[in-house]
């Protein structure tokens, strides 16, 4: 099983990214997919998750800014963020769920993909 992150980058305040995690190894359709923020000195915490129906979670501090989706033909989770500002900045990981729902038994965790949001 893989989990690759991409899309982080450096952005000013106000600006957009789109991360991708891409998944190998496992039936991608049947499994829910969390993204995590971990900031510098902070512990990870959970952005969103899209369960394999497309039911979507977000925290609330992202809810009308971030926008998570799915293509199960390429096996790839998106999260597109707009409106960043430095809190933002963090590594972003992805995490596979054990199950078809965002339950929280995470499996699997990407490497991690970098966003840094200037002020």
């Amino acid at each position: 099983v893989l989990l690759v992150e991409s899309g982080g980058g450096l952005v000013r305040t106000g600006g957009s990214l789109r991360l991708s995690c891409t998944g190998s190894g496992f039936t991608f359709d049947d499994s829910a997919i969390h993204w995590f923020h971990q900031a510098p000195g902070k512990g990870r915490e959970e952005v969103s998750c899209i369960n394999s129906d497309g039911r979507t979670y977000y925290e609330d501090s992202v809810k009308g800014r971030f926008t998570i989706s799915r293509d199960n033909a390429k096996n790839t989770v998106y999260l597109q963020m707009n409106g960043l500002n430095p809190e933002d900045t963090a590594v972003y990981y992805c995490a596979k769920d054990r199950s078809p729902f965002c339950n929280g038994g995470y499996e699997y965790w990407g490497q991690g993909t970098q966003v840094t949001v200037s002020s």
